[in-house]
């Protein structure tokens, strides 16, 4: 009888166990994000879970490896979001109107923004 851990992983063949992993990496990955992040912990995971899925019939090695890739993929949804979303502030040739209010913001310094981490991550690998 072989160990769960190291069966090779076939997308196609998600269990309850490995779905459960897969959104605790969502929201450990979506807890780092703004206060009022558009996705949830649910969607993270099966944007990554429908990426990942191989045309080739490609096999994970373990479990591990499986959830290793899922994170890498996880963090690719995070910063194409994020690149849209920087894509969507600029509006092209739509007027903007300033609105005043008098609540208070939520302080944003103490937040990184996805888009320096993941340039950092990229110079890293390249070293």
């Amino acid at each position: 009888m072989s160990d769960s851990q190291t069966d090779p992983v076939l997308p196609g063949e998600l269990e309850p166990e490995l779905y459960d992993q897969l959104r605790d990496i969502a929201a450990y990955y979506l807890r780092g994000e703004r206060p009022g992040h558009t996705l949830q912990p649910t969607e993270l995971a099966h944007e990554a879970y429908i990426r990942m899925h191989p045309l080739d019939g490609r096999k994970y090695v373990d479990r591990r490896h499986f959830l290793a890739v899922a994170a890498r993929v996880m963090r690719r949804v995070l910063v194409d979001h994020a690149r849209a979303r920087m894509a969507d502030k600029r509006w092209g040739g739509v007027i903007r109107v300033t609105l005043t209010c008098d609540i208070a913001a939520p302080d944003d310094k103490r937040l990184v923004d996805i888009l320096d981490i993941d340039a950092a991550i990229t110079r890293l690998e390249a070293t």
